[in-house]
């Protein structure tokens, strides 16, 4: 059996196995992928590492439904690559703004007291 089949069948079992609907699986499977990647690589959510790796996986994800359904699916994919990495993203991005934001205060009072 194929590496695809083997996967859609995982995935089908988590579906048959739960009562969440597929983006509710996709968000959530994006958020265990990030707090994972968070903790395998040690860099915060902050760093783009994390996110990266969300968008790799994710992407996996399409490519082995792809391979699984002989065709791409491209408006099921966009929806479940979105679903996957909308709220990682935000973490990203919000934690990564707030990280310099409070580093700039502290940047212009070192430049300010090299200047006296």
């Amino acid at each position: 059996m194929q590496i695809s089949s083997e996967y859609a069948s995982l995935v089908q079992w988590v579906r048959n196995n739960t009562d969440a609907s597929d983006p509710v699986l996709h968000i959530h499977a994006g958020m265990v992928v990030l707090i994972l990647a968070r903790l395998v690589t040690r860099h915060p959510l902050s760093h783009p590492v994390p996110f990266v790796v969300v968008v790799v996986v994710a992407a996996a994800n399409e490519v082995l439904n792809r391979l699984n359904f002989g065709s791409w699916r491209w408006s099921d994919t966009m929806v479940d690559f979105t679903y996957s990495v909308f709220w990682p993203a935000m973490l990203f991005v919000v934690l990564a703004m707030q990280q310099r934001l409070q580093r700039r205060p502290a940047i212009r009072r070192m430049s300010a007291s090299r200047r006296r």
